[in-house]
């Protein structure tokens, strides 16, 4: 996380905008509205609503939010593509954007006059761009197809290129869209060690990414958004936090729309804890320790058959262990109101840092009934002799 007292590079102060979306689809509907004065078959729809956010220069922010939720459109009135409707953005420094596939090409161009064209609208000179251009097409790795009109061009090899033109143009602000997932897994690698240079040299990144593993390992703070409206600032782990909790209520509320003489959520997780045999609450968790989790569900109709289980995260997400019921041979009795489970977990050897606990319970087949996301968290204690999310047992000798 930059200092506070890094210089604000973009703000955004009342932020919304609206678009009026058409309702008369056909010819025959549009041409009825023109002989009807005065009855527009459209409404309005503000996908941004009231935003604020200054972001300080240093920082990796990302965006997120359900699908329609504003991120791409935040993002794109950040990069100066649209306009806010009302509010302001200031912006300071040079800004590269990234914003959706192809975005900046003309398809009837080659690669390579695509490139200085590019290069050009993000405020290269000619000159620049003819010394950056080898870099430019060795990142890419297009090759000869280079001298192609874009248009026959995969998603793959737009993505390719846009990136490395922006990422060659020197800015002081990245606007990273959803792009990068369709790039292949090397191409992906790339750009995200070009990424993480980024972040060492001090440049800003704002990036929209659905991947929340991803948003918690390389943001220094996250925004949620829904419905337009800024829901949660912080930091990237609570901001994860804060967005499934979202969509876990999208959810219910969805299968409550589709059934609404059924309960959307029949079964639910009531609680879970988890503490170390022998220690004081709150006291750090150590190699060897006996972990006891205790997970409580619920379910407002008979169940005749079920599974548990929980599983162990890091706070980027990266699931360290995971067990149910049924790999350790527990058959549970019919779940009739509520139950209780406790799991035993002996001599664990987590790494050092803090880990959260998901609980869940499901049907025989495996079919999601509810899932408790961060249930419980407890931390470990340092590790003095390595790291990473196990602790080994190591030692180092010089050969002879």
């Amino acid at each position: 996380m930059p200092p506070t007292s890094a210089p604000t590079v973009v703000s955004v102060q009342g932020v919304s905008k609206k678009f009026v979306i058409r309702k008369d689809n056909s010819l025959k509907e549009r041409l009825v509205t023109l002989g009807r004065a005065g009855r527009r078959h459209s409404e309005a729809f503000w996908a941004l609503k009231d935003v604020t956010l200054d972001i300080p220069a240093g920082v990796t922010i990302g965006l997120l939010g359900p699908n329609g939720s504003g991120k791409s459109t935040l993002l794109k009135a950040i990069g100066g593509i649209i306009e806010p409707t009302t509010g302001t953005i200031t912006r300071r420094g040079r800004l590269a954007a990234l914003l959706e596939l192809g975005a900046g090409f003309h398809p009837d161009l080659t690669g390579r006059e695509n490139v200085y064209l590019n290069a050009a609208i993000l405020g290269l000179s000619q000159a620049e761009t003819e010394e950056r251009f080898d870099d430019i097409l060795q990142f890419s790795g297009i090759g000869d197809f280079i001298d192609t009109q874009v248009k026959f061009y995969s998603s793959g090899m737009y993505v390719r290129l846009a990136f490395a033109v922006a990422v060659h143009t020197d800015p002081d602000v990245l606007l990273v869209d959803e792009v990068l997932a369709v790039g292949d897994e090397a191409f992906q690698r790339k750009c995200l060690d070009k990424i993480r240079e980024f972040q060492q040299q001090g440049r800003t990144i704002i990036l929209v990414s659905h991947s929340l593993g991803q948003v918690q390992e390389m943001c220094d703070m996250a925004v949620v958004l829904s419905q337009g409206e800024v829901k949660f600032q912080g930091s990237a782990a609570d901001a994860v936090k804060n967005f499934r909790d979202i969509l876990e209520g999208r959810r219910v509320a969805e299968a409550a729309e589709a059934e609404p003489d059924e309960d959307p959520s029949p079964g639910r997780v009531l609680e879970a804890e988890i503490h170390a045999e022998g220690r004081a609450p709150g006291e750090e968790f150590q190699p060897g320790d006996t972990l006891v989790v205790t997970m409580t569900y619920s379910h407002s109709t008979l169940l005749p058959a079920w599974h548990s289980g929980l599983k162990i995260e890091t706070t980027l997400g990266t699931q360290v262990y995971g067990t149910d019921s049924r790999m350790l041979g527990l058959v549970h009795e019919p779940l009739d109101g509520t139950a209780s489970v406790e799991y035993r977990l002996r001599d664990v050897s987590f790494g050092a840092g803090q880990f959260f606990v998901h609980a869940f319970f499901a049907e025989p087949d495996g079919s999601h009934i509810a899932i408790r996301r961060q249930a419980a968290r407890f931390v470990m204690s340092d590790d003095d002799r390595g790291s990473g999310v196990v602790r080994v047992d190591a030692v180092a000798r010089e050969m002879d």
